[in-house]
């Protein structure tokens, strides 16, 4: 028997931009970062809920390649073979293959949704932060309290509330929210070679609390009201057990 249904809010998106200093843009792939959508997804499984993939268009997710690396699992390839396993089989139980756009989500249909869950990966850096259909929906949870849970670059969804249709502005302003942060951005520029859009400092620009999470113990998250946020990956099984915990409290 269900327990409930949970949205799961993907992104698109296979890139993201990275501006170099002689004025060029490249593209960097991206996708939708493996075990910060995993990790959760799994102990929302096991506790009966349902789950719907949802996106801007309704585009098969890309997985972030970063994501695949056996570093992200500490070599756990287990580990590794077993998230793999449960993205195939919610492509082939779920809809996972083919999510539904946001534009599809009336509000009535959105009434029976206990939750909504976003995870990272730079994807949504792309196309989640400005979305009008998103920030309706986001709307409707945020207006009725109903849990939410983002991780990583993830939170930058929460501002397609400033979006949406007939907004009075961003949703989740004053909220106490931890996201990827700029400083673990500038190590990923290093690398790439060119300036990455941020979350946190924009996310701050608009008026949320950012917290950071650097020097607690690893995987720690920030809780605000119906908001559960966490930084990076080693937070995905911290930020899981609450979402469900909250969903059933």
């Amino acid at each position: 028997m269900s327990t409930g249904r949970v949205l799961i809010v993907l992104s698109d998106a296979d890139s993201y931009p990275v501006h170099k200093q002689d004025g060029s843009t490249t593209d960097q792939e991206t996708g939708v970062f493996l075990t910060e959508l995993a990790k959760p997804l799994e102990q929302l499984l096991e506790k009966g809920y349902n789950v719907t993939f949802a996106s801007p268009s309704g585009k098969r997710p890309n997985i972030d390649p970063l994501s695949q690396s056996l570093m992200v699992y500490y070599g756990n390839w287990l580990r590794r073979r077993h998230e793999n396993e449960l993205f195939d089989k919610m492509t082939q139980e779920s809809n996972l293959d083919n999510p539904r756009p946001f534009a599809s989500f009336t509000d009535d249909e959105l009434a029976g949704y206990a939750g909504v869950f976003i995870p990272g990966g730079h994807a949504p850096i792309r196309d989640l932060g400005d979305n009008p259909e998103l920030g309706r929906i986001m709307w409707h949870f945020h207006n009725l309290r109903k849990p939410t849970a983002t991780i990583c670059h993830g939170p930058l969804a929460l501002l397609s509330t400033k979006y949406a249709p007939n907004s009075p502005g961003f949703a989740y302003e004053g909220y106490q929210l931890t996201s990827w942060s700029d400083a673990e951005e500038r190590l990923v520029e290093r690398m790439q070679g060119g300036e990455i859009p941020k979350v946190e400092s924009t996310l701050a620009s608009e008026g949320a609390q950012m917290v950071s999470t650097a020097g607690k113990k690893l995987g720690g998250i920030t809780i605000d009201r119906e908001v559960v946020s966490g930084a990076n990956p080693m937070a995905a099984d911290a930020l899981g057990s609450k979402f469900v915990a909250m969903l059933s409290a």
